[in-house]
């Protein structure tokens, strides 16, 4: 007689799958939505007194934030480990990127600043790659070095030395609002990967010296820090686009005077488009409409948080990092700009992320999206591989 015998056979399963983060992707596409309207609210008429079309602004907006879409769609589609074996070579590019603006016949000078490479059909502005790129490139240091990031002020002094050097390059531009914010993103990072705040606040008081004279060294700038004090001493001169925006953002009350009824982008705001877009927006949708503004970014950097957490307790340190890095850098960059428009900052030049018109800022924070829906992605795959390796096997057995 034949014996029963039983064997165990593990369930076949499919590989894991990740998912991208809702709270990423619904808070971008309410902030995209959102420009896409401001932007033809406010820039049309613009567009019609230049005589260049009125929609000419709002299609060229369309087109980058299209263009954006695709290369989010691509960096969400490519593996962290190819962007963190890449991150010194991508700092090459960076520091690339920035020299070519000071070559005559690549880069171009808009307004006294050379800021843009000339690609012949448009204008791309460099900082706005090399912000990412000193992200991955500082995530990936911090993986590297974590224990003399801890431990020792060289350990701090390198990527700090990293961010001065591109510092360097944009205060010769000059761009002096990006070589700030590039530098809150790097100390942001470096006390998020571990370094001791006393090392940071030496490191800072020595840097005060230097970042005050690069604030007063120019007139302009000078003149800005005037102005943003006081700005009703010359309110038709140095202090004219901040109290047009105080104006605008007063008129506005409550619930705005109606979308497209702002009077302020006609005439009298400057750059109403892309710098003080969030005074036209407070004009036209009133308080509403700013706390909107600031509950979608709220919703959108708390999510890159939340990621950066969880990827860091899965020990997916470079991961964290990355999300780390663009949480403060769309942070940082959003304040500085609604700030601005606000009256409690001095005017710097930086637009609000994925609201106001513009082709490379608009690209590359799609981009900096995508690779936060990146990190989420592989983060969640993670948490599912784990839960599949403690399915128990399921027995079967085999008939006699």
């Amino acid at each position: 007689m034949l014996g029963t015998s039983t064997s165990t056979q593990a369930t076949r399963r499919s590989a894991p799958q990740g998912r991208y983060d809702t709270g990423v992707l619904c808070s971008a596409i309410g902030l995209a939505s959102l420009g896409l309207i401001m932007v033809a609210s406010s820039s049309i008429s613009i567009a019609d007194n230049q005589q260049i079309g009125a929609f000419h602004y709002l299609t060229r907006h369309i087109l980058f934030l299209a263009l954006g879409i695709g290369l989010a769609v691509a960096i969400a589609r490519t593996e962290l480990a190819v962007v963190e074996k890449h991150a010194f070579l991508l700092l090459l590019v960076a520091f690339i990127l920035l020299l070519l603006v000071f070559v005559p016949g690549i880069g171009m000078r808009v307004n006294g600043a050379r800021r843009w490479i000339n690609l012949g059909v448009s204008g791309f502005q460099s900082v706005e790659l090399v912000k990412l790129i000193l992200i991955v490139y500082l995530a990936s240091y911090l993986v590297r070095h974590r224990d003399a990031v801890h431990a020792r002020m060289l350990g701090v002094c390198k990527p700090l030395g990293v961010a001065v050097l591109l510092v360097g390059l944009l205060l010769a531009q000059p761009d002096f609002g990006s070589a700030t914010l590039l530098l809150a993103v790097t100390l942001g990072m470096i006390w998020l990967g571990g370094a001791r705040l006393r090392n940071l606040g030496l490191l800072g008081a020595m840097a005060m010296p230097a970042l005050a004279w690069a604030a007063l060294f120019e007139d302009y700038r000078l003149k800005r820090l005037k102005s943003f004090l006081d700005p009703w001493a010359d309110p038709f001169n140095e202090g004219f686009q901040l109290t047009q925006a105080l104006i605008a953002i007063g008129r506005g009350e409550w619930f705005g005077v109606g979308l497209g009824a702002s009077v302020q982008k006609l005439f009298y705001l400057p750059e109403a488009h892309t710098d003080f877009i969030l005074a036209v927006i407070a004009e036209e949708l009133g308080f509403a409409g700013i706390l909107l503004v600031l509950g979608l970014f709220a919703w959108l950097v708390g999510s890159g948080f939340r990621i950066g957490l969880r990827a860091m307790e899965r020990g997916q340190r470079f991961a964290g990092y990355c999300a780390f890095g663009i949480s403060l850098m769309l942070a940082f960059q959003a304040l500085v700009s609604i700030g601005v428009n606000l009256g409690v900052l001095p005017t710097k030049g930086l637009t609000l992320p994925l609201i106001s018109s513009g082709g490379s800022s608009v690209m590359m924070t799609c981009v900096a999206i995508g690779l936060l829906a990146r990190v989420s992605y592989e983060l969640t795959r993670a948490e599912n591989a784990a839960a599949q390796a403690v399915v128990t096997p399921i027995e079967e057995e085999e008939p006699a």
